[in-house]
């Protein structure tokens, strides 16, 4: 067992930090959705409840957070919820080429489609993609008489909203569909608020989320994933990203990861240490994230009490 490691078996025994570990300080990106606010606060959780370091949450988009580890100062040191491919263009950037950040090997498997309530799905017969192009179906989901039906795909600053602004216009939707971005906090109650008066509405979704215990919702074929056509550019790649981008496939199941300012090595090896560790599946980030948005608790009381209900694991990833 190496000195850092052995210095946070002191701590947990005794209960009090060492000089060591309270030098130990990390700054932890938060992006603005629930799964990532989730993981963010049982990172910060585990660092000051049993690494007795400090951990404070700097929320902040994909690239903020990104450019922060890179410039590695401490302002922002990690990400918590790096989706690949969605951000692969950072990934290239900041981990491939700069070698400024250090991605998780230990990701867990993530999947991402649109969706529509079991209701209003079943009672119109909506199983794939294709059926949101349908005359009738977009008449049901039109709540502001434009004659197109609105769906939400995600919100500002994020990568998977622009691969579905691209998938709207590359699965012929746009003379049916009217692409919505907005925080998700507008989408969860645009659910909740379809559901009440049996309106229609289809949402970019994915797995692990909140939404599969909040409501009846199911996910919606699309073509098998084929490379050849998944073609995506983002804003950071190409101003003429849209006009450059072509998507007319199902996204592949993704890979999702927590991230780090490889500077943190050298500021907090004992938090770098509990990093190279860490693992969820997604079934865990689910559960998180039902608790916070679907019941309304606090991120940091969530986190305090699974690491309470799991110490084993919270254990083996600090090297105990």
């Amino acid at each position: 067992m190496n000195r850092s490691l052995m210095a946070i078996g002191l701590a947990a025994g005794i209960g009090l930090s060492s000089p060591v570990m309270a030098a130990e300080k990390v700054n932890i990106g938060v992006p603005s959705w629930t799964g990532a606010q989730a993981i963010a606060a049982l990172l910060q959780a585990v660092v000051t409840e049993r690494i007795g370091g400090e951990a404070n949450l700097v929320p902040g988009n994909n690239a903020t957070i990104f450019q922060g580890m890179d410039q590695g100062k401490g302002d922002i040191d990690v990400h918590p919820d790096v989706w690949l491919p969605n951000q692969e263009s950072f990934t290239k950037k900041y981990v491939d080429e700069a070698g400024t950040v250090e991605l998780s090997k230990n990701p867990y498997e993530g999947n991402q489609g649109f969706c529509v309530s079991e209701k209003f799905g079943k009672a119109n017969s909506i199983t794939d993609i294709a059926d949101l192009g349908r005359p009738d179906v977009a008449a049901l989901m039109d709540s502001d008489g434009n004659g197109k039906g609105e769906m939400w795909i995600g919100a500002p600053g994020w990568a998977s909203a622009n691969v579905n602004e691209v998938k709207v216009r590359d699965y012929n939707l746009l003379e049916f569909v009217e692409p919505i971005r907005a925080e998700e906090s507008v989408k969860t109650a645009r659910i909740k608020d379809s559901i009440a008066k049996d309106e229609g509405y289809a949402f970019y979704c994915y797995k692990p989320h909140a939404v599969w215990y909040m409501f009846d919702v199911y996910m919606l074929s699309e073509p098998t994933f084929d490379p050849e056509k998944y073609k995506m550019k983002q804003p950071s790649d190409s101003p003429d990203w849209y006009d450059e981008s072509y998507v007319a496939t199902k996204d592949a199941l993704k890979s999702v990861q927590i991230a780090w300012s490889k500077s943190l090595a050298e500021r907090s090896p004992a938090i770098v240490e509990f990093f190279e560790r860490f693992s969820l599946s997604a079934d865990d980030v689910s559960g998180f994230a039902h608790e916070i948005s679907g019941k309304g608790r606090d991120a940091s009381e969530v986190a305090k009490e699974w690491i309470a209900n799991n110490s084993d694991r919270v254990d083996s990833w600090l090297g105990l």
